[in-house]
């Protein structure tokens, strides 16, 4: 049963809203004044406050400023039969739901109760989906450099100012630009994601900007496009360096006037968007290539983020690994499943080309394929052990120079090729030797070669 407290200086005024509220099923508590309303509200916290502003010693405000300032959430409903429209105004301002005046309505009372419930209960169930959202986009890690990123997340995230997300494909993107929304206070608005690179470019206005039915042959309908939908809210631009020029310049245009046409149509539409953006690629070095354009990075990168790759935070490579382990356990309703020391060594030694991405692939594999309930060496796949690191000491043990030189070349070509996805090729021109040369290379020291192209 909810419990209503009732604060009134007069016993006639208590007497008949603790009747009417409780023939409506409420829990009612009364006070005759400030100090003892906040002195039951500290014993028991009722699910809401019907506070008069005249009272005896502190008065209504007074209280109000108490109860906002230690229980936020609690509604309070101010009434009186003195006030003016700037009474009502100023307890509002300061927190209060809403204002009722003397002589008392007991139906506008009971109405105004009501939708002062449902509002709490609305704002704590948008409460509890923020927090699912928040675990669900949870950013793994505890090193220093993911310590320093969540703190810079955390004091960005409840400013409007755009971001710009940099770092290598699988590191965790678009969790760093979801963070950054779910911690803002445009958390309840949208939070839509748009792969720049994955749209035509024939269909790149009508997607970001939509268009009205009949602009062109299959616009059968008026459709709104994605900065029309992420009103109020975010606005994800993920690959934003895979973009044309052509549409770096229709982004361009938005960003700078806010405001928009749909395709087929005349209106100015004008919208209220905070814009993250992100890219695998150095868009530095692209703008000395003319293939991004210096006004769009100088545009969004007001804030600039970069998530390090996995080989630069070894330290949580760990925490990853049980946090999928527990993940896929669940989903596939297996016992739970362990690292032993000697295989955690080894993923520990791997460089994970493919970061986050990779772990969790590499994760539900083992979750499969491993028979018992934990993880050995036999269990881990050859490309990953083949790429154990030379450790140097084991180079200044060899006894001639020729030993030492063949181990390092052979290290140095399992890991490049790795770096290049097993691309043969591109090893080849990155390293600076043929084709055909690496080829043998890689036949005489024995590298592995699953995955190689």
């Amino acid at each position: 049963m909810k419990t209503i407290l009732v604060v009134d200086d007069e016993k006639e005024i208590r007497d008949a809203l603790s009747g009417v509220l409780r023939d409506e099923g409420f829990d009612v508590e009364v006070a005759g004044s400030a100090e003892e309303a906040l002195r039951k509200i500290d014993a028991r916290i009722p699910e809401l406050v019907l506070l008069d502003i005249w009272l005896p010693g502190m008065d209504g405000i007074g209280a109000l400023k108490e109860v906002q300032g230690a229980f936020p959430d609690l509604p309070v409903i101010m009434i009186s039969g003195h006030a003016n429209i700037e009474t009502a105004v100023k307890t509002t301002k300061l927190g209060a739901y809403d204002f009722i005046e003397k002589p008392l309505s007991l139906d506008k009372v009971i109405l105004t109760v009501e939708h002062a419930l449902e509002h709490k209960r609305l704002t704590e169930e948008n409460k509890a989906l923020r927090l699912r959202a928040l675990s669900k986009y949870e950013i793994i890690g505890k090193s220093k450099a993911m310590m320093a990123l969540k703190n810079d997340i955390k004091r960005v995230a409840p400013t409007n100012s755009w971001v710009l997300i940099t770092g290598e494909n699988g590191t965790g993107k678009e969790f760093v630009a979801r963070n950054i929304h779910l911690l803002s206070n445009r958390s309840g608005s949208p939070f839509i994601d748009v792969n720049c690179a994955a749209i035509p470019e024939e269909l790149i206005e009508s997607e970001l900007f939509g268009h009205e039915k009949g602009a062109f042959t299959s616009a059968v309908a008026r459709k709104k496009g994605k900065f029309d939908l992420a009103d109020k809210g975010t606005i994800f631009l993920d690959e934003i360096g895979d973009m044309s020029l052509k549409t770096q310049a229709k982004i361009l245009r938005i960003l700078q006037e806010r405001s928009f046409e749909r395709v087929g149509g005349t209106d100015h539409i004008t919208v209220d968007v905070r814009v993250i953006a992100a890219t695998n690629k150095n868009l530095k070095e692209q703008m000395l290539k003319g293939t991004f354009r210096e006004d769009l990075y100088y545009r969004l990168n007001v804030i600039p983020f970069h998530v390090p790759p996995v080989r630069e935070r070894a330290e949580d490579i760990p925490l990853f690994i049980d946090h999928f382990l527990k993940e896929f356990c669940r989903e596939t309703a297996r016992e739970a499943l362990t690292v032993n020391k000697e295989a955690m060594e080894i993923l520990l030694n791997y460089e994970w080309p493919g970061n986050i991405r990779e772990i969790k692939n590499l994760v539900e594999r083992l979750v499969i394929m491993t028979p018992s309930n934990i993880v050995t060496p036999g269990d881990i796949p050859l490309y990953i052990k083949g790429a154990a690191p030379v450790q140097p000491k084991n180079l200044f043990g060899r006894t001639l120079l020729k030993e030492a030189r063949k181990e390092f070349e052979r290290e140095f070509i399992s890991r490049k090729l790795k770096e290049f996805g097993g691309n043969i090729s591109k090893t080849a021109e990155a390293i600076g030797i043929e084709r055909s040369h690496l080829y043998r290379k890689i036949r005489s020291y024995g590298i592995e070669q699953e995955n190689l192209v």
